[in-house]
């Protein structure tokens, strides 16, 4: 389901558009998945007369000539925590409703219903020098409220302006959260230091926490990936530095391009090194690659 001005705007309720896109997402699927919950045999009881005849135990009454029932408690099989990259760039682009912050924030309330409805504990961490708002997993509604209205919050007051130190901020992350957690990341990954290994290493340092980690690299495609720019001059200003320059794109276009690409593709590379997910998030593209890579990497863990 894409993001539409028409949708977003007459609500500004991120509960009832998250139920929306996850009803769109589930409606466009051959099988929801949504049945048959992960759950842990706990006894046998004796069959009461009337009751459905569904987990009746046929092998043991085979062995007993008596009917018994199986009892299952349903259990919480997954911890995921959601973080956000909230720094000044992810305000771009700035002349637009949908930017890749109000992208991000969407996509993670559409994850929170998702997860709700899968019985899944999850939290919320917010960064850009650091972490600047934290929620470990839990399951309860009222934490599940608490979220929401966090994100609202954050759709409210836009990103911070300053610099990025996304490096410093993931090596915080791997310390603070739950040993063995799903960390599913929104950020474009734009990082105010020169030294880059700094950021692979803070990657790294998820998985040594053994940590299952999935990176949505969102990005404004046509204009930060591709550079899809008129052939006219442009005032360009940095959100973060707020260093302006004043330039035709097509006189930088080509060697843009080769630094924008060397960089994403070493992004890339290091994340399948790493054996972290790396997923491409078009901010003018819908939600449900999101919702479908969740989905396959939780089947994958449990």
């Amino acid at each position: 389901m894409a993001i539409e001005k028409s949708l977003v705007e007459p609500f500004k309720n991120l509960e009832l558009l998250a139920k929306q896109v996850v009803e769109g997402f589930i409606t466009g699927l051959h099988k929801s998945p949504f049945h048959g919950f992960s759950v842990e045999f706990a006894e046998h009881r004796l069959y009461n007369k009337g009751e459905s005849s569904k987990h009746i135990d046929w092998k043991l009454f085979a062995r007993t000539d008596k009917l018994f029932v199986k009892r299952y408690e349903e259990e919480t099989n997954l911890r995921c925590q959601l973080v956000i990259d909230s720094s000044a760039s992810m305000n771009f682009p700035v002349d637009q409703p949908n930017t890749k912050l109000t992208f991000s924030i969407y996509a993670v309330a559409a994850l929170c219903e998702l997860l709700k409805q899968q019985r899944d504990a999850f939290g919320l961490t917010l960064f850009d020098r650091e972490i600047n708002k934290h929620y470990p997993a839990k399951s309860s509604p009222s934490h599940q409220k608490l979220i929401l209205n966090e994100l609202n919050d954050l759709l409210d007051k836009g990103a911070k302006t300053g610099l990025t130190n996304a490096a410093e901020s993931i090596n915080q992350i791997a310390e603070v959260i739950h040993q063995r957690s799903l960390v599913i990341i929104f950020s474009d990954m734009f990082e105010s230091s020169d030294d880059i290994e700094k950021l692979f290493s803070a990657m790294q340092h998820l998985k040594y926490k053994k940590h299952e980690v999935v990176l949505f690299h969102v990005t404004d495609k046509s204009k930060e990936l591709d550079f899809e720019f008129e052939n006219k001059p442009y005032h360009f200003i940095d959100l973060e530095s707020g260093e302006e320059i004043k330039l035709n794109p097509n006189q930088v276009k080509e060697d843009y391009l080769a630094k924008v690409s060397g960089f994403y593709e070493n992004l890339k590379n290091r994340c399948g090194m790493y054996k972290i997910d790396f997923v491409e998030a078009d901010i003018n593209k819908g939600f449900n690659e999101i919702l479908y890579t969740y989905l396959v990497k939780r089947a994958a863990m449990l």
